[in-house]
């Protein structure tokens, strides 16, 4: 009996919440916390029901003997009343010997009192335990679920800071690309010869008072004659 009770003990002790709280992935594990609480639900009660036997065994063998006793000294008193010191004698002699052997049975009665106290607290805690877990499976597993779904919101705005950031570095390049084109633009035009005004107005002169092959080619047929 007292191995039993060693063995049951922590599910006194057991805090439901306590055990959650550890579970790395509660959906997963609570299921299976159900399972082997439940298994141990059945072995308490096979025990307890063991136990409350021998309690009820225990006190009505006690309660028997105390019946024994108290008939003896009855007899006893109607012996003594009837003047017989003998048979009175003889009736407290066995009144003695059932009172010594009731000191054992009630010391027993009282050890399976004992025991059947502590596995019925133990079946008590267990059964409200699991009837706890029960009602809070499906909001223990949704609640689950809700935060992974934001676990996998939040990874999805990570990814988007990220593109942002890769957007705002791709413009900082485009700027700096400008930049030097217009650099390079304006170092071209620094480097180019200044035009000279004068200059082009004579090629445009020149060139419209230049003769033109048919013209140049008469003037020669003239004057060979021709």
């Amino acid at each position: 009996m007292g191995r039993i009770l060693e063995r049951f003990s922590d599910i006194v002790k057991a805090n439901v919440n306590a055990v959650l709280d550890k579970m790395e992935d509660p959906s997963k594990m609570i299921d299976q916390y159900l399972r082997e609480m439940l298994e141990d639900l059945a072995e308490v009660k096979k025990e307890t029901a063991g136990v409350m036997a021998e309690e009820a065994r225990t006190k009505r063998l006690a309660e028997a003997n105390a019946a024994e006793v108290a008939k003896y000294e009855e007899l006893a008193k109607k012996a003594l009343t009837a003047g017989n010191e003998d048979d009175a004698r003889v009736f407290l002699s066995k009144k003695q010997e059932l009172e010594a052997a009731g000191a054992g049975l009630h010391t027993a009665y009282a050890v399976a009192h004992e025991n059947a106290v502590k596995m019925r607290q133990m079946h008590d805690k267990l059964t409200s335990d699991i009837n706890d877990l029960k009602a809070r499976r499906e909001m223990i597993k949704a609640k689950v679920a809700v935060a992974k779904t934001q676990e996998k919101l939040n990874a999805f705005s990570g990814a988007s800071d990220k593109t942002q950031d890769a957007m705002n570095a791709f413009g900082r390049m485009e700027d700096k690309a400008n930049n030097m084109l217009d650099r390079a633009n304006a170092m071209a035009e620094l480097n180019s010869e200044p035009v000279d005004a004068a200059k082009e107005l004579e090629k445009k002169y020149a060139a419209a008072g230049s003769p033109s092959v048919e013209d140049e080619l008469a003037k020669l047929k003239s004057d060979l004659g021709l």
